[in-house]
């Protein structure tokens, strides 16, 4: 495991995730873009519960902009997983999550990546300032640099 990999304690906030059936690929494990998906929802489930966003309806949405992932080690359907979730840089208009999946139970990563939102006027199609609520939100698992 490189040096720099985070552990359980690292991130402020987790969701359990459900596998499904269909996450494993041929080779017995979940597929590496699976984790892209898992890092989806964990951090739009935090702006939802936390940040009261409403991404139907909410004028203003966050766009992927870039995302990376290192796997650590392989995860198969039916295990138990959480996503952890912290803010590693929170900018006017974009944010860096720090995102972890782990074994249930367990206290390093299978695998770990960072996601960057950059918040956007819908109608517009343009990048806005991050409004007040999510804001409040992201900054209550900002890490400290």
């Amino acid at each position: 495991m490189p040096p720099s990999s985070p552990t359980r304690a690292d991130y402020r906030v987790f969701y359990p995730i459900t596998t499904r059936w269909s996450d494993n690929d041929i080779y017995g494990h979940i597929n590496n873009v699976v984790y892209y998906s898992y890092f989806d929802t964990v951090a739009n489930n935090y702006l939802i519960a936390e940040g009261g966003m409403s991404i139907p309806d909410d004028p203003v949405v966050g766009y992927v902009v870039s995302s990376g992932c290192d796997y650590l080690s392989s995860l198969a359907h039916p295990e138990r997983i959480d996503g952890g979730l912290r803010v590693d840089r929170l900018g006017n208009s974009s944010v860096q999550y720090g995102i972890g999946i782990f074994r249930e139970g367990e206290q390093l990563p299978a695998a770990h990546g960072y996601f960057v939102h950059v918040f956007v006027d819908r109608a517009a199609n343009r990048s806005v300032p991050i409004p007040a609520p999510i804001r409040t939100a992201l900054e209550k698992i900002l890490v400290e640099s």
